[in-house]
């Protein structure tokens, strides 16, 4: 394929991963002016599902006969139980360290597809698991408490926003003949029942008191922002090879780190450049397998782009 028409697939990508390094900062806006995250979720991710829904119900019988409904409900909670705990993670925590925590996800695939789907490792899956085990040891790893647990609430909740993702992809792997359009619905609708039950466990559904200018903001950010960014990925990882599009997808990174400096003042230690760095790495090798690396190569339903190969994910 010539350079030139990979352009606009590559600048696809690229915005995608832009907006959803930029993701936490609106969140946060939103967070001070009153509307916290679960309520910012629930508002910004039905918003979503309002757009999507006139076109999801073309062959919506179809899809019912055709797919298993337990593996759908599965996506659907551990999409749902992904972008929660990813918004809440970013909203507490320091954004480069959750979202490297988050890419730990390729390490949970493998593990995942070996346990569920009896997909052993290859030899280059082992190097993969070692070295985002490495890089979550130095990250994670205190002096003076020994063990290399998760030291907040924010590291907890990316660290299970990964796993659930990688669940997610799991179960998507097995729904191969469920339009994409579909997975993403039941994917939304998954993040909002997830939502609505954490805020019913907390005793929290009287919806706070903040003006109707607050409520807009997040609909908006919901029916452009997240519509955008779902569109975006799915088109660059149309028309890109799969290791490519999954490559860029970590611009995201980038993208994280500098607005999170700029705006936020968050800067890393030494232990976390090293850690994250080894955890990229994992990232960098899982893309490169010899049968691709749709894994990391999400939209925002936590959805990854069918390219007829089986990898593990």
């Amino acid at each position: 394929m010539p350079i030139r028409s990979n352009v606009p697939a590559i600048a696809s990508v690229l915005l995608a991963a832009t907006l959803w390094g930029l993701f936490w900062y609106p969140l946060r806006r939103l967070e001070t002016a009153g509307l916290g995250g679960l309520w910012a979720t629930l508002v910004i991710y039905a918003s979503a599902c309002l757009v999507l829904f006139p076109f999801c119900l073309r062959g919506v019988r179809a899809v019912a006969w055709r797919a298993d409904w337990r593996d759908l409900a599965v996506m659907a909670l551990a999409s749902g139980i992904c972008n929660v705990t990813f918004i809440l993670a970013v909203i507490e925590g320091e954004v480069v360290r959750v979202l490297l925590l988050f890419y730990l996800s390729p390490l949970w695939t493998i593990v995942l597809g070996w346990l569920l789907l009896r997909e052993r490792p290859a030899a280059a899956d082992w190097w993969v698991i070692v070295a985002a085990m490495g890089g979550a040891v130095v990250m994670l790893w205190e002096p003076g408490v020994g063990y290399p647990l998760p030291g907040s609430r924010a590291d907890w909740l990316a660290l299970v926003s990964g796993f659930s993702f990688a669940l997610a992809n799991v179960e998507i792997r097995k729904l191969q003949g469920v339009p994409v359009i579909h997975k993403t619905f039941l994917s939304w609708m998954g993040v909002l029942m997830v939502a609505l039950g954490w805020l019913a466990f907390r005793g929290g559904l009287e919806p706070p008191a903040v003006g109707p200018n607050v409520w807009a903001a997040a609909a908006l950010l919901g029916m452009f922002g997240m519509v955008v960014m779902t569109l975006s990925v799915q088109f660059g990882v149309t028309h890109l090879p799969v290791h490519r599009s999954a490559i860029l997808l970590l611009f995201e990174l980038v993208a994280g780190a500098l607005s999170s400096w700029w705006l936020a003042g968050e800067t890393l230690r030494l232990s976390e450049w090293v850690g994250g760095s080894l955890i990229v790495l994992a990232a960098l090798m899982a893309a490169y397998r010899p049968d691709g690396m749709e894994m990391i190569a999400r939209d925002a339903s936590g959805e990854v782009k069918d390219t007829g190969r089986r990898p593990l994910s």
